[in-house]
Order: C-alpha cells, then structure tokens, then sequence
C-alpha cells in the first residue's frame, strides 16, 4: 500500500510519458538486486546499440570519417571558470 501511495503522490506532481509509465509499472517486477542489475544490462545495451547504429549511419553517410576522428582526439572543450 505504501508503494502505491509513493507512486499515486508522484505521479500527481510528475507527468509521466507512456515510456516512462510502462517502465515504472515494470519496475514493480524487480525484487532483487540481481534483477536489478539484469534491468540495468538490457537498458544500457540497448542505448549502446542505438548509439552504433547511429554512428554506422554517420560514417555511411560520410557525416564521420577518419578525420573527423582524429579532430575529436585534440579537442579540448572545457567549461570556463571564471
């Protein structure tokens, strides 16, 4: 009761997306932190395919290529500090 309490307060102040939705009312599926942990593998590898193909897609189109590569390597964008 006191989940579904936490949740219905939330959820009065947050407006939740239907991805958001659907991944808090999976959550209550997580009872250990092995599944936890499990969740948490899936999510990232998931993110981290989306990020390949997207970088697949920048160097078919030739938006990324070697020298480009090679610029990041000496880029140095620091945040000033005053």
């Amino acid at each position: 009761i006191f989940e579904k309490f936490n949740l219905r307060c939330i959820m009065e102040f947050t407006e939740f997306n239907q991805a958001q939705m659907q991944l808090l009312e999976m959550m209550s599926f997580v009872r250990t932190p092995e599944s936890l942990a499990d969740l948490n593998k899936v999510i990232s590898d998931y993110f981290a395919q989306q990020a390949q193909e997207e970088i697949n897609r920048l160097w078919a189109t030739g938006e990324l290529n070697d020298e480009k590569v090679e610029n990041f390597r000496h880029l140095h964008e620091r945040t000033p500090y005053k």
